[in-house]
């Protein structure tokens, strides 16, 4: 692992130092150096992410496509908020508005004597292994993204925000961030609130982060992939995950139109199974929402319309 974090740590300061440090004098924000060379890290993240998005997932898409791109435009939009998220533009965004709060709160909880739980550290020795830590920690997060997941299609009010990741029609490596804003900030507050309670370091959060991200991109693709009878409950496949966007099976309970589904899994599927939530079928459905379909419920079509319309629905479920 050594030389893999000094790779990452080298880079990460030629790109700081060349291009981030530099902008930031002109901006203004020499105050907050400490914090652009972090904000470098997700940065640096995201552009090896977007490479083999690229280069590995986009030549699997067009080597064996479930459906051919003939609606261009949405996935342009897609391409947007997967910029805005890798790039790491909705962490400057957090770090404006929410690290403060997030500062103040875990200042007064170290104060007050707690400072986590560290959970890598219940077994002697663990923490001095950093693959059995990091995947001690990744599994930790895979379980609350589980349940975080459900709640989203469990709770109307969350679901009107996630509705939106789960109304493209026509799905691609790009379409795993194409999320309402504020769904996002839920997630992310939950997740780093988790971060503290259970002593992940941040550079297992970064690793934590760009692992999930980058297989979600995967699971999202438009590409007939199965990992096989095995492969497929160890980790979860484009087909897995694909199911739990079609059309009233991924989303929708036993009662037509209720809340519920198959498939909430982020990385591993074991909680799928483990809860009762697994579909196994093999199948590539069309993706999209069954209110679309039926009755042309309109979600918008860019980034900015589609922020709105969600916001107009979770104020409906107020």
């Amino acid at each position: 692992m050594s030389w893999l974090e000094d790779g990452f740590g080298a880079a990460q300061q030629w790109l700081f130092e060349a291009v981030v440090q530099p902008v930031m004098f002109v901006l203004g924000m020499g105050h907050l150096l400490e914090d652009g060379y972090a904000a470098t890290g997700w940065l640096l993240v995201g552009l090896v992410q977007i490479l083999l998005m690229l280069l590995v997932i986009g030549p699997l898409q067009r080597w064996r496509p479930v459906e051919p791109v003939t609606d261009r435009a949405a996935v342009r939009t897609d391409v947007l908020y997967t910029l805005v998220h890798r790039l790491g533009l909705f962490r400057v965004g957090l770090f404006f508005t929410l690290q403060p709060v997030f500062d103040e709160v875990f200042g007064r909880l170290r104060v007050a004597g707690f400072a986590g739980v560290h959970i890598d550290n219940l077994w002697p020795g663990v923490s001095d292994l950093p693959l059995v830590s990091f995947a001690i920690y990744l599994i930790a997060f895979d379980f609350a993204d589980y349940w975080i997941h459900r709640g989203q299609h469990t709770w109307r009010w969350w679901w009107s925000l996630h509705a939106l990741h789960h109304s493209q029609r026509q799905m691609t490596m790009w379409s795993d961030n194409r999320n309402h804003l504020l769904d996002d900030v839920i997630r992310d507050v939950l997740l780093v609130l988790l971060a503290q309670l259970i002593g992940v370091a941040p550079g297992q959060f970064v690793a934590i982060v760009a692992v999930t991200q980058l297989s979600e991109s995967l699971q999202h693709a438009n590409l007939r992939l199965s990992f096989g009878r095995w492969g497929e409950r160890l980790w979860i496949s484009p087909r897995f995950h694909r199911l739990h966007h079609s059309i009233g099976i991924g989303h929708e309970g036993r009662g037509r139109g209720s809340l519920g589904g198959h498939n909430f899994g982020v990385l591993l599927p074991w909680w799928d199974m483990l809860f009762g939530t697994a579909n196994f079928e093999h199948r590539f459905d069309p993706t999209g929402i069954r209110d679309q379909v039926e009755k042309g419920r309109d979600y918008g079509r860019g980034f900015w319309s589609q922020q709105w319309l969600g916001l107009k629905r979770l104020v409906r479920r107020a």
